[in-house]
């Protein structure tokens, strides 16, 4: 999927704010497995931007190491699994995070993304002490 691929290119050129006009003005995201101190939910495209503000600061993502997208029933309804490999910029220690996200898009733009995300994989990464 076209979207997919370019929203993943974004990712690694670290264009947060190209990333972020993917979505549709009410975009709402949803990280089912996000840690208690993390939103569980984002809704609309300035709250995404404001999210994300800090995200090159933390990972500075320089490759998508795999990529499998899944077509659905639903032709606006897409699953894609990803790895993005690159460097905890606090601890500069290499990584390699697994991402499964459901995406709907409409119109060109994503209205919903939901990602499923491992949050202690996010800690380990980070050096989070105590976890």
């Amino acid at each position: 999927m076209p979207l997919i691929d370019h929203a993943l290119d974004l990712l690694v050129q670290h264009d947060m704010a190209g990333f972020v006009q993917l979505f549709a003005e009410d975009a709402v995201l949803e990280f089912p497995f996000a840690a208690p101190s993390e939103p569980k939910r984002v809704e609309g495209r300035a709250a995404l931007a404001e999210y994300l503000r800090d995200y090159p600061n933390l990972f500075d993502v320089r490759e998508v190491a795999a990529k499998r997208v899944h077509q659905t029933t639903d032709p606006e309804v897409s699953i894609a699994e990803f790895e993005l490999a690159g460097i905890a910029v606090a601890t500069q220690k290499p990584y390699r995070l697994g991402y499964v996200v459901v995406l709907t898009v409409r119109d060109g733009l994503i209205h919903r993304y939901r990602d499923y995300f491992s949050p202690l994989a996010v800690i380990d990464v980070l050096g989070v002490p105590g976890v």
